[in-house]
């Protein structure tokens, strides 16, 4: 049994002229199938990573594409509504202003109208004071008139004869006569 071991063990010692055998250097042998492996993986997996590589790359594009087209959209639609902002801000400062405008009219409109309606009131408190201090002067004067007349009319009674009584009377119808002629 020992002559077995012994052959394996002295495996890496056999001359590598012509002959084959088993080489027990790890680092050498590692290196061999390492690059055997990769050859043969580039070899076969070189279309298929190829692929790969070529589909992952076109789905990159068409999303950096597809991005690129919403941001300009993005643009274009901020640009709009900035657009529609900046014409509604002068729209609003416009409906302001013509408010503003409006109010002070309408005021001025308020103030106009009611200073003319004081001053209709004023006429009318003034042209009803006239009349009734006119109504009272006519009362007055025709309460006068009627008393002095009353007074006159019973001096005379009392003073004068039938005579003279009636050329009086006929005096003053003639006298009333003309008065009323110059008032008509």
């Amino acid at each position: 049994m020992k002559n077995v071991t012994d052959s394996f063990v002295f495996l890496g010692h056999w001359p590598s002229a012509g002959s084959f055998g088993f080489n027990t250097d790890i680092l050498a042998t590692n290196l061999i199938n390492l690059s055997v492996v990769l050859g043969v993986l580039i070899f076969f997996g070189k279309g298929v990573l190829s692929d790969l590589l070529d589909n992952r790359k076109q789905r990159i594009l068409n999303t950096i594409r597809n991005s690129e087209e919403l941001r300009g959209k993005a643009i274009e639609q901020l640009e709009k509504a900035r657009t529609r902002l900046k014409k509604v801000e002068m729209e609003a400062d416009q409906f302001r202003v013509n408010g503003y405008s409006e109010i002070e009219r309408e005021k001025m409109n308020l103030i106009n109208s009611t200073y003319k309606t004081l001053e209709q009131l004023e006429n009318y408190k003034n042209e009803t004071i006239n009349f009734e201090q006119q109504k009272a002067i006519n009362q007055v004067r025709q309460q006068v008139f009627q008393q002095a007349l009353q007074g006159a009319l019973g001096a005379l009674n009392s003073c004068l004869n039938n005579e003279l009584h009636l050329r009086t009377i006929n005096a003053n119808i003639g006298m009333f006569g003309a008065m009323n002629e110059i008032s008509d």
